[in-house]
This record gives C-alpha cells, structure tokens and sequence, in this order.
C-alpha cells in the first residue's frame, strides 16, 4: 500500500529563523504541492517571511497570521502550526488577490479559470469534483462579503472554505503570506485537486431565540450599526438582551451574538466592539432593514463533536481538517473545562487552523462558526505521516 502524503506540524521556537527550520524539518517533503501555515502575529513577519523561503525555496507556501493557531496540540498560542501536502496524492496553486475593495466578478471568473487551467496542466486531470478552494484574507479590509460572494459564484459547484486573518483581537494589522512575503489588503486564492474524498463542513453552537431586532441604521460597508429598533444600538441590544451596558466586552459579544435566518439556515453576526457613540461595529456586513435575533447558547464542544462525528460517517478515518474557528468560540470558553475539552477534541480529529475574525463557507462571510475541510483516505491508502 502506498503513503497518503500529509504532514502535520508545529513551532513554539520564537526566534524566526530557529521557527522556520523547526517547520521545514516537520514539514518538508518531495514533491512538495502545498504547505500551510498558521502564524502568530507576535512573530516578526519581515523576518519570518524570507526564513521560510530560504528553507522552503520555491515550494508553494501559503498562510496568514491568526487570532490563536490549532494545531498538533490543539489550541496554541504564539506558535505557528501547519500542514503540507505532496503530489501525487495532491496538486496545488495559488494567487494573491489584491486592491480586495475593487475585487469584480470579473476579477474572480479570471483568477479561477487561471487557476484551474494551471491547476489542470499540473495534475493532469479535469477539475471538477475532485478539487476545492481555500481562501485566507485580511482580516481588517472588510471585504470578505465582496471577495467570497464573488469567487463562489466563479467556482460553481467547486466549494470554498476561508478564513479572516487576525492579529490576536489588537485590530491593528492582519497579514497574508504567499511566497516569503506577507501582505495586506490582499487575499490568497488557493486551488487544490487532491485523489481522496473531502467534505466540506460548519458547526455552529448557537440557536435563535428571544425577540427580533430591526437594524434601522447602518453603514454596510463599514461594518457599523448605529440604531437598532430606531434606538441607540448598544442601548437596544443590552434591553433587549438583558445586559448591563458597563457588561459591554469581548466575553459579552462572544456570549450574545446575534443571528441572521437565511433560508431557515442561521448565520451569526458578532459584534466586534461598542463604541463612544453606542453603535456597534460588527466583524461582518449588516444591512439596514435585516432582522436578526438573539440567541441561546448550546454546548459548543458536544455540537463540534457530533459534527465531527458525521463528517466521520462520510469519510471514515480522517488525514487532516482544515479548520477557521472563529475567535469569540475560544473567547467564550476561555479559561473553562470546555477549552480543555475543545482542544483535546481538535487533536483527535486532526484539525490544523486557526482562530479567525471571520470563516467563509461558500458565498457567505460568517461568524462565530467552525467551519472546515476535512480529508479522508482514499481506497487503498496508508496510515498518515504527521509530526506529534
């Protein structure tokens, strides 16, 4: 029987030049096709970046820094996790999506034909149900809504699994990496065929429930919700939930968000911050006139794991799981039993990731969701390589 090739990996090395060694020992390959990488942001990039291509050289390197990686031990911190993938069990290319603010249709039809006409001539193959994308943008451009919707609708029945860089919920610089370079207000595009089955997937821990609210002024493109209910909107949604204003943090907003129904489908919209003025600033687009809900939280690991579960009874063993685990998640359970439970729960399932400010699945740009892509063994195949 043959090797599946995927390797897993992790660093706690804080010196760059020590942490890309430590990462090419683990991660490297012949006949690399793809390697991904989870950065923290209290790495110094500009030197991190050119010690990962010196090792790495002209293999297709791709990540971006996180809110908190996942990794061969679960949740980390200040660390840099990450996976790699051989041909020909797997093939891959890559983009950078720049200026995201003026990103078109036309821009996304170009970059997916591009990439699977590559794509294509690399594997050998017609790329069709055997492939899916990967997309990891900057987290503070708030265009996620623009450059997902639009990629979605150019990939077809190809699905899409994105993530929102982060820098550890300063707000301040979010960057992307692709060829020894980091970026802002810019997105990597990533194709992958690969020979064995994925599933594409997302968990969610919280349930509609108590009164709707209207959102009767906003600013969609900046995020920002100015009254809800014709009220001041920190004061509404503290009314309306309960809450004291002075509550007003990030464990507040991870333990309340709000819920938009799409389709009977719920999709969160979290609440990033309050500001001097009571508005409220999202991590993602709301328009006026969209009614939203507040909600009952349920038990995020066992809802992850009976997830994990189903994904199991579709694919059997799992390689690995690509994993965007929206930060208020591990904000919420921070320092409980649970985050302890969820991390153990993360290793077994092989899951390599990151904590976002934001997941794409598809066309939506979502929040307060795990959402991943897990990998299976094709017939035939070996037990997975992988650091411990």
């Amino acid at each position: 029987m043959e090797n599946s090739l995927v390797l897993l990996g992790s660093t706690q090395q804080q010196d760059p030049a020590l942490a890309a060694a430590e990462l090419f020992q683990q991660l490297h390959q012949p006949d690399l096709a793809l390697v991904l990488l989870f950065i923290s942001p209290a790495y110094d990039l500009a030197r991190l970046g050119p010690s990962l291509h010196r090792h790495f050289g002209d293999a297709l390197v791709v990540g971006c820094t996180t809110a908190g990686e996942i990794g061969c031990h679960g949740y980390q911190q200040g660390s840099i996790s990450g996976v790699s993938f051989a041909e020909p069990d797997f093939f891959a290319v890559a983009a950078r999506l720049d200026n995201l603010h003026a990103f078109e249709l036309s821009d996304a039809f170009e970059a997916v034909m591009t990439s699977r006409h590559e794509l294509a001539r690399k594997s050998g193959q017609a790329i069709d149900r055997n492939s899916f994308a990967l997309m990891l943008i900057d987290g503070l451009a708030a265009c996620e809504e623009r450059v997902a919707s639009r990629l979605s609708s150019a990939l077809g029945h190809i699905p899409l699994l994105g993530g929102s860089a982060g820098d550890n919920m300063r707000f301040e610089n979010t960057a992307i990496l692709l060829n020894g370079r980091f970026h802002s207000n810019s997105a990597a595009f990533v194709m992958v065929a690969s020979r064995h089955p994925f599933e594409m997937f997302k968990s969610e821990h919280a349930a509609r429930s108590g009164e709707r609210m209207v959102i009767t002024e906003a600013d969609a493109d900046s995020r920002l919700v100015t009254e809800i209910n014709a009220e001041p909107a920190a004061a509404e949604y503290c009314r309306l939930l309960g809450l004291d204003p002075e509550q007003l943090d990030p464990h507040t907003f991870a333990a309340h968000p709000l819920v938009l129904q799409v389709g009977g489908v719920p999709y969160a919209r979290s609440i990033q911050r309050v500001n001097d003025d009571l508005s409220l600033s999202f991590f993602c687009s709301v328009d006026e006139g969209v009614v939203l809900s507040g909600t009952e939280q349920q038990d995020l690991v066992g809802s992850l794991a009976h997830t994990f579960a189903q994904v199991r009874s579709k694919l059997g063993r799992l390689q690995v799981v690509l994993g965007c685990d929206c930060i208020l998640r591990r904000i919420m359970i921070s320092n409980t039993a649970a985050q302890s439970r969820l991390s153990g729960l993360l290793v077994q399932n092989r899951v390599v990731g990151f904590n976002t400010y934001g997941e794409q699945f598809n066309a939506m740009h979502v929040n307060q969701t795990f959402t991943g892509i897990a990998i299976g063994y094709a017939a035939g195949t070996a037990a997975i390589h992988g650091a411990g």
